[in-house]
């Protein structure tokens, strides 16, 4: 007889995301006509740059002529792509890092949920609270929690560590010592970020207790401060106790594109075995490759012009996040992140619950944004916009608000 993962039935009954736009398709067809303004899920709005379009254009022809038509990439990807990624994401920050050392994805969301594959099921997972989705619920479909605990809101056998507002926004090191510990930063959802020192004291403490830090730098292009590492690998032992995610999603506007990447280290040994070795087996047996042509693409990124061209577009999304931001607070309400990050993280106001706001927006602004419950228990009673709509809608959204 056929069974299932039965570990599949210990997850909520559907993905965060999901219940938003189940809500919003809801509210469209009872008022059809009306003009809702999305400021929730982290999807880019601009256009691809220039230089990329370019190369992508290139790429697409050259694939027309036998002489250099590309199939199957390479497992780790590209070398053009890989070494440009080195040179500038790594060692132009000082970082010892070796393009075979460097894994090309489909993107930092597939990495995220695949990586926990290498690692065994006894090991104790700790995750931020509030806390991107996919790092807990990968997890728990792979078998290390064990149900779901309505009343505490998430699962057993899942370490939390609560990111709260006077400590910053930071997790502090949990009393149960873990295996694994996810870390984002610049942070999804609060916005936060994290300064070297501090970035170097969980860089320590894992490599003193033989943890392994998963280290999700996707928005580490938003970062606008002195003093906040772009890279775990900026830090001392980190090739020794670090795994790091990175993404073209936000920082290229890839997230219809998708690419992304997996640094580690050949230091990162557990368990008698190097962690690089099981990935690039996990790599070469379930995953073909990016196509070429967007690899291309993604090797325009690290181009001179490819870098104007990015920053420009960033520095509009932060535009918008000072919109937000400022916006908000004249209006009243306590406000985070927006400097180093694309998302702006404030208090719902009146003691509303995290949904109850949701529910209040979508009605009388008609915008929508992301419920802080659905990233954790420590997201009640906040909530998420972002800063990846337009500038006119951002700032017609921010009006609503305020006239609210």
């Amino acid at each position: 007889m056929v069974t299932v993962n039965k570990n599949y039935l210990k997850l909520q009954e559907s993905y965060l995301f999901s219940n938003i736009a189940k809500k919003v398709g809801a509210f469209c067809e009872a008022y059809p006509g009306e003009k809702i303004i999305r400021l929730g899920i982290g999807d880019v709005t601009q256009p691809l740059a220039p230089v990329i379009i370019d190369s992508l254009h290139k790429a697409v022809d050259e694939m027309a002529h036998a002489e250099t038509f590309h199939g199957y990439a390479p497992d780790l990807g590209y070398e053009f792509l890989r070494n440009a990624i080195v040179r500038h994401d790594y060692q132009s920050r000082g970082c010892q890092i070796e393009a075979d050392e460097i894994f090309i994805s489909d993107g930092a969301k597939s990495d995220s949920g695949n990586i926990q594959e290498i690692f065994g099921l006894d090991n104790k997972v700790a995750v931020c609270d509030p806390v991107y989705p996919v790092y807990v619920d990968t997890n728990v479909m792979a078998g290390r929690s064990g149900s779901y605990c309505e009343k505490n809101e998430n699962f057993h056998g899942i370490i939390y560590m609560p990111c709260r507002e006077e400590n910053g926004f930071l997790p502090e090191f949990p009393k149960e010592v873990p295996d694994l510990i996810y870390l984002c930063f610049p942070n999804n959802p609060t916005g936060s970020a994290i300064t070297k020192p501090e970035l170097q004291k969980w860089v320590d403490y894992a490599n003193l207790n033989g943890a392994v830090i998963i280290y999700d730098a996707a928005y580490e292009a938003y970062i606008s401060e002195e003093g906040i590492p772009h890279s775990i690998f900026e830090c001392e032992g980190a090739r020794t106790c670090a795994i790091e995610l990175r993404s073209f999603s936000k920082n290229a506007g890839f997230t219809g594109v998708r690419l992304g990447f997996t640094v580690i280290s050949k230091e990162l040994v557990r368990d008698g075995v190097r962690l690089h070795d099981l990935w690039a087996r996990r790599h070469g047996t379930k995953f073909n490759g990016a196509p070429y042509i967007v690899q291309r693409a993604g090797e325009a990124v690290y181009s001179p012009e490819g870098q104007m061209q990015l920053k420009e577009q960033i520095a509009a999304y932060m535009c918008n996040a000072k919109v937000i931001y400022e916006g908000l607070k004249e209006a009243g309400y306590a406000v985070y992140g927006g400097v180093n990050a694309p998302y702006i993280w404030l208090k719902t106001p009146d003691s509303m619950t995290s949904w109850e706001f949701f529910d209040y927006l979508l009605e009388k602004a008609k915008v929508v944004g992301t419920p802080g419950s659905g990233f954790g228990a420590h997201g009640e009673g906040y909530f998420r916009l972002t800063a990846f709509g337009s500038y006119e809608d951002t700032k017609e959204a921010i009006d609503r608000i305020s006239r609210l």
